[in-house]
């Protein structure tokens, strides 16, 4: 895929610039069909491009097009948010683990604001966090094996951007780096790994490389799958050869 038959064209970041300045319901109305265009068609066309990618590693991936599923909304909800703004000056393209419960999300991503393209793998858990996966399972195997997070760190902290959330006082608070200690995965509510494009001069110039740019398709995703994965989503990864059998156990 060339630059120029990118879904993602200068508009898009540009429409989301001007969101950023111009954050009222007034300004939406008058360049709703901008949205549509530089925006709307733009993720749909991204979704169709990386979809038979993420097909590959798992085809109960859900690439249907729908909002909340595999887009993010640009409406906020401002009613219980600190930043009443009406919309959010980005979006992401998503595409869920199939398997997740409803107590937690693991996702691949890519999301798009006026400064910057984003790719990475992100977790969280929802509702209970005594009941969530995170709590579950990925924190007694991360207790389990202790050097494993020191050796990720070591190996993509410098490529890579981590960061984690915990909930304080009711509130979600962000915690930059890596999240080592077993103390912090007794508390964690949240993790995401990422790499960060920045939307000036260019961005990169085959959009399918961002899913291999994806922590999620590095090496840090198959020691991931090794502990956490679900046992569909471990053989696909190895049958089609994005992990080494060493990788994934």
């Amino acid at each position: 895929m060339s630059a120029r038959s990118a879904p993602i064209s200068p508009a898009t970041f540009r429409f989301f610039r001007q969101l950023s300045r111009n954050n009222s319901k007034e300004w939406m109305d008058a360049n709703r069909d901008r949205y549509r265009s530089d925006v709307v068609e733009a993720f749909r066309a991204l979704l169709a491009a990386l979809a038979p990618a993420a097909l590959k590693l798992q085809p109960d991936f859900d690439t249907s097009g729908r909002t909340g599923n595999n887009f993010s909304r640009i409406n906020r909800d401002i009613r219980f948010a600190r930043d009443k703004t009406p919309y959010r000056p980005q979006m992401y393209l998503t595409f869920p683990d199939p398997a997740a419960a409803d107590e937690g999300r693991t996702q691949l991503y890519v999301g798009i604001s006026g400064e910057a393209v984003t790719a990475g793998f992100r977790t969280y858990a929802m509702g209970s966090a005594k009941k969530s996966r995170l709590t579950q399972v990925v924190q007694p195997r991360v207790t389990s094996h202790p050097q494993w997070l020191v050796r990720q760190k070591k190996r993509l902290g410098r490529r890579y951007e981590s960061y984690w959330y915990t909930t304080e006082k009711g509130e979600w608070t962000k915690h930059t780096g890596w999240p080592v200690e077993s103390t912090e995965w007794k508390k964690l509510q949240g993790w995401v790994v990422r790499r960060k494009f920045s939307a000036r001069p260019r961005v990169p110039r085959s959009w399918l490389r961002l899913i291999a740019y994806s922590a999620m398709f590095t090496r840090f995703f198959c020691s991931w799958l090794r502990r956490t994965g679900s046992p569909d989503l471990r053989r696909n990864a190895f049958s089609i050869g994005w992990c080494r059998p060493a990788a994934v156990g």
